[in-house]
């Protein structure tokens, strides 16, 4: 059995790495050896340096690295093709209008750049301000404390962590989804995809089908859930937030996981902003989605997903 080795850096991210895990051994005799790299770094460079072969989140960064000559990346998947969170806000407020010539309170980490481009995206980038909120001042997800005292009119939550800002008195205003490409966006080395064709392809196959079985056989891909990933992400013993967290998860991924025009052009914007080293690179250039393309054609997702419906 061959092995691919994919490297991630936030627990929240082993229910799809480890349904895609599940898969791989079970039908396409592949084995997934799950690593976890939380330095920032390391886990930027791990797929140059030999530390792993796949990475499937926080993909931006590339852009600069193959822009510098600094290593040859291909992204290949996209689950995901919306920003992340739901615009939180006070009871009193109604509409959009309501924000204007108020603060928009920004996390730090991940991709803040990307609310500004949200903000735009309805319009308000020249009526309201930014506000910088580091974790480390409010909690993880936590910024929607500074709507609670007032300091700003609205922030956007994570899924994962919505329900404390909901008990906290504050409401979800809805708002258009923001195309970009989302959490579990894949890529690998160039070198390594020349070397292992036939493993990119199976494994492309194992991750439609990790997604599958999230999006239709719920139960299913629970039991997977409930193992390693509910270790790590310390639910073992909540089954009720496993099934909700679980529930977050699933809801975006998309089963034929290709990202859109728009996607990928607001993600190189966000990318070009934290890695302006980037500018100037045609992003379409780090994109092959040709694993996916020939199983979509071959019939195999199709006929994949009717398969899993039946049983």
């Amino acid at each position: 059995m061959d092995t691919v080795r994919v490297a991630y850096r936030d627990n929240d991210r082993t229910p799809v790495i480890y349904c895609i895990k599940e898969m791989a051994a079970r039908y396409y005799n592949l084995n997934v050896e799950v690593l976890r790299i939380y330095d920032q770094d390391a886990y930027e460079s791990c797929i140059f340096d030999g530390a792993a072969d796949i990475i499937p989140e926080h993909l931006e960064y590339l852009f600069e690295w193959v822009n510098q000559g600094k290593g040859n990346a291909i992204m290949f998947l996209a689950p995901t093709r919306s920003a992340e969170g739901q615009l939180v806000v006070r009871p009193e407020t109604n509409n959009l209008e309501d924000l204007k010539g108020g603060k928009i309170a920004v996390r730090t980490h991940g991709r803040p750049f990307a609310i500004n481009m949200r903000i735009r995206g309805l319009g308000l980038e020249n009526d309201v301000e930014f506000m910088l909120v580091d974790d480390s001042e409010v909690g993880r997800w936590q910024q929607w404390k500074k709507v609670v005292t007032g300091d700003c009119v609205a922030t956007f939550v994570a899924c994962l962590y919505l329900p404390a800002a909901l008990a906290a008195g504050l409401k979800v205003l809805p708002v258009p989804d923001y195309e970009i490409v989302g959490q579990y966006g894949h890529a690998c080395s160039a070198e390594f995809a020349r070397a292992n064709n036939d493993v990119m392809l199976r494994y492309v196959k194992a991750a439609t089908h990790g997604i599958a079985l999230m999006k239709l056989r719920r139960n299913e891909a629970l039991d997977i859930v409930a193992g390693e990933p509910a270790k790590l992400m310390k639910l073992t013993d909540n089954r009720p937030e496993l099934e909700r967290q679980f529930d977050c998860i699933a809801a975006p991924l998309h089963i034929k996981a290709y990202p859109t025009p728009d996607g990928i052009s607001h993600s190189y914007e966000i990318g070009c902003n934290e890695w302006p080293g980037g500018a100037g690179i045609n992003p379409i250039t780090l994109w092959d989605m040709h694993w996916l393309k020939q199983i979509d054609d071959e019939g195999f997702i199709d006929n994949l997903i009717a398969e899993v419906q039946k049983r």
